[in-house]
């Protein structure tokens, strides 16, 4: 496939990013320029930022670069929506044959999206960003990252490794994208199942240029639970194997306490032999009455059919 005459559209998700976005914008326009000088991208090539709710002067910024450069455009969504949803909001509305998804902060490098052009012309239709090295992460991020991506695997969720948001899709792929219409997002699961010719681009993973990260552990915990219950039955299963392993346990203790009883004349009584069964019975069937519900909370909103994002502009 070849890519020369193809518009590349750069989508770019912000939340309160008026600190990154100079930079990110000065390097994105360079590159784009530098792309269509090669002759790797058609003229009409775009950029676009998509303003997650933004409580600073992210939506300013964007609205003063696109009036001076106009390639450059904006899409404003109504409300904080989160990350995922403002990703899927610009791949959804930005036109283009090559879309290329990348984060604000600049700590994917943008060097690659080259070689994801390069990957585009040998006929992937989904060519990932992997990061080879995470060195600018915490010790703390890069192991708990890392462990994350392989209990996923061990759930049976089909990620790539390493791979976050950073892709780029043609329009062939994106058009296969539209049918999946689920209300709990996780791009990083869905894009994998949509077949199609796929390839890698390994880059380093570079320290935030401004600002601070947006996503906290807390954030981190929950995307990681969205990531699993959204493409995963396993922790239900695991419900059930604990039920059984619980229930066979209670039924060798009773059979142990009859046995005393016959053989030995009954058993001295004990209060950690009282309360420890019942606490952790307790704990059992409260962490497994929560995972049901995390489920069934999902089943309702899916039933719901709410809109993901709503735009308030575009510039």
């Amino acid at each position: 496939m070849g890519t020369a005459a193809m518009q590349l559209a750069v989508i770019v998700p912000c939340y309160n990013e008026q600190e990154a976005l100079p930079l990110t914008i000065a390097r994105l326009t360079e590159l784009k320029s530098r792309l269509v000088r090669d002759g790797a991208i058609g003229e009409a090539s775009t950029i676009t930022f998509v303003d997650d709710g933004s409580t600073d002067r992210t939506w300013s910024v964007i609205e003063s670069a696109a009036a001076a450069d106009a390639s450059i455009h904006g899409i404003k969504l109504s409300r904080n929506s989160g990350h995922q949803n403002a990703l899927i909001a610009g791949l959804l509305t930005v036109p283009g044959d090559l879309l290329v998804s990348v984060d604000a902060d600049l700590q994917d490098d943008l060097e690659a999206i080259g070689a994801m052009l390069a990957k585009c012309r040998e006929g992937a239709e989904i060519v990932y960003g992997v990061r080879n090295d995470r060195g600018s992460d915490t010790a703390f991020k890069r192991v708990t990252a890392e462990a994350y991506y392989r209990l996923m695997r061990l759930f049976g969720v089909d990620l790539v490794f390493n791979h976050a948001d950073y892709r780029l899709m043609t329009r062939t792929a994106i058009g296969a994208l539209e049918q999946y219409g689920e209300v709990n997002l996780f791009l990083r699961g869905i894009v994998p199942q949509l077949g199609f010719k796929t390839a890698s681009v390994h880059y380093a993973r570079t320290e935030r240029v401004a600002g601070e990260s947006k996503y906290p552990l807390r954030k981190m915990l929950a995307l990681a639970w969205e990531g699993l219950s959204s493409f995963s039955p396993s922790p239900l299963r695991w419900i059930t194997a604990i039920g059984l392993a619980i229930s066979l346990l209670s039924f060798l203790i009773g059979c142990w306490a009859l046995a005393a009883t016959i053989f030995f004349g009954g058993t001295v009584p004990g209060w950690a032999s009282t309360v420890v069964p019942i606490y952790f019975l307790g704990g059992i069937q409260m962490l497994s009455l929560g995972i049901i519900g995390e489920y069934i909370s999902k089943t309702y909103l899916e039933t719901k059919r709410r809109p993901r994002y709503v735009i308030e502009k575009k510039v």
